[in-house]
């Protein structure tokens, strides 16, 4: 996937210019809001969409808490056995892991969100420190346990979308589920 939309596009496609402070560059990037929009993305080439957890109106503010859940060796089913209630919602991530989307107000920066979801994960894993890791560096995590990727939620991080095709050998899909559906997904 790219994250800009090229020249030459047609002028009826919807998009936001997105600014990189980092890099001091910006891009306009595609605002699906049509059928139209998926058909002209894919026939670019596009294989996977990955929108970010902010809208159009003010793209420096999010309006949804990802939670990355990276199950290493350990099954769904704890996972959705210990969702306490959140009011979340699930989906494969087309890998081996699972996302939740949580809807926030649009009340704070990335830097913020993200220093939140930094201190819900650190939660859970004080919580089950058997069953959960924060443990950044893969090879440093104990593969028995289910990573909570905090990071996800950084400024410029995007996940893949509910029913967007990944680009791997399996060409698995990002699906939306239940949580009563969590310990029967593959």
């Amino acid at each position: 996937h790219q994250k800009r939309v090229p020249h030459g596009a047609p002028p009826w496609l919807e998009t936001v210019r997105v600014t990189f402070p980092r890099y001091h560059r910006h891009a306009d990037e595609l605002c699906v809001t049509e059928i139209g929009s998926v058909i002209w993305a894919v026939q670019m080439s596009t294989v996977e969409f990955h929108p970010w957890n902010s809208r159009r109106p003010d793209v420096e503010r999010p309006d949804e808490w990802r939670i990355d859940l990276d199950p290493g060796d350990v099954e769904f089913g704890p996972v959705a056995a210990n969702h306490d209630g959140a009011v979340g919602f699930p989906k494969t991530s087309g890998g081996h892991g699972l996302h939740v989307y949580v809807r926030i107000r649009p009340d704070h920066g990335f830097g913020d969100v993200r220093r939140a979801a930094l201190a819900f994960a650190r939660e859970v894993e004080r919580r089950a420190p058997q069953d959960v890791t924060t443990t950044w560096w893969r090879k440093d995590r104990d593969p028995a346990k289910l990573f909570v990727d905090y990071n996800q939620n950084a400024r410029d991080h995007t996940l893949a979308a509910a029913y967007s095709i990944r680009g791997t050998p399996r060409a698995t899909v990002s699906a939306p589920l239940t949580w009563e559906e969590i310990p029967d997904c593959e």
